[in-house]
């Protein structure tokens, strides 16, 4: 059971759009899909139908009976895809909705116990310009310490991401980004087992409270126990977590939903991310 509190609720309905019942511009199915997603729980079961049977009522059901980590996980998803939503849209907030969303992503890093990042230019990070603007000279994979054969294939699919970004091919080099940002954190996972299972961060079997094994875990997961353990920095977890965002428009649907346009700059700067969380891990070795 979370610890949701009831005023934290109030803003969460209102920034989510929670009136009628509905969440967001979700259809019944893309909400399920979405949470499945996030968390690998389906939200349409019984369960989470004792208020009710809408999105609304359901997602209430949820942040009251699940656990603090997973409740934080997920209204940071659904924050996260509110926020991609207006950037697509060109939606400008007023100065008190935009409080009130700072307010519900303290919600989350509190659920989740982590870092408030509305204050994160006092903890050193970074601007999103001044990451832009990191020089690559080289990716040194073989200092990652993962298997040769995988390595080899990232090695193929980093020259098939220059190509897609010189033919302006803008979602096959985001996809292809996010794909292998994914391998690689996935290798380094398993050489580092004792490391990413022992963390806070790890995602746990409800009904058992273990660790899941890593083929059960998304690529938040690794991103966030890869930030947790030390192999990335807060900048790289940062702008990891932007790109996954991308990565999931491989979902028609879901570009559908958001009317996203994936253009060379969104395509470059998953480029810049995947290159700059795989010059952090090398870097740690």
């Amino acid at each position: 059971m979370s610890n949701i509190r009831q005023p934290e609720i109030l803003l969460l309905e209102k920034v989510l759009e929670m009136n009628g019942g509905y969440v967001l511009d979700f259809s019944n199915n893309s909400f399920k899909q979405f949470i499945w997603n996030v968390c690998k729980i389906d939200i349409y079961t019984a369960r989470y139908a004792v208020f009710g049977e809408s999105k609304a009522k359901r997602l209430k059901t949820f942040w009251q009976i699940e656990s603090d980590q997973i409740v934080g996980l997920v209204i940071n998803e659904l924050l996260a895809y509110l926020k991609a939503r207006r950037r697509v849209s060109g939606t400008v907030l007023s100065k008190e909705d935009a409080l009130i969303f700072n307010d519900c992503l303290k919600v989350a890093f509190r659920l989740r116990g982590v870092d408030d990042k509305t204050n994160s230019k006092n903890k050193g990070e970074i601007s999103e310009e001044e990451f832009l603007k990191r020089e690559f000279k080289s990716i040194a994979l073989e200092k990652l310490e993962i298997e040769w054969a995988v390595i080899e294939i990232i090695k193929s699919r980093l020259i098939e991401i220059q190509k897609s970004l010189n033919n302006a091919s803008s979602l096959s080099a985001i996809i292809m980004s996010g794909s292998v940002l994914e391998g690689v954190l996935l290798g380094v996972a398993q050489k580092n087992m004792r490391e990413f299972n022992q963390s806070a961060s790890s995602p746990k079997s409800k009904e058992t409270g273990k660790v899941l094994p890593f083929q059960d875990w998304t690529l938040s997961n690794l991103i966030d126990v890869a930030h947790d353990v030390g192999l990335i920095g807060l900048d790289v977890k940062k702008f990891s977590h932007a790109l996954r965002d991308f990565r999931n428009y491989i979902h028609p649907y879901q570009q559908m939903h958001t009317n996203f346009s994936p253009d060379n700059d969104t395509a470059k700067i998953s480029w810049q991310v995947l290159q700059a969380a795989i010059s952090d891990l090398t870097k740690t070795k």
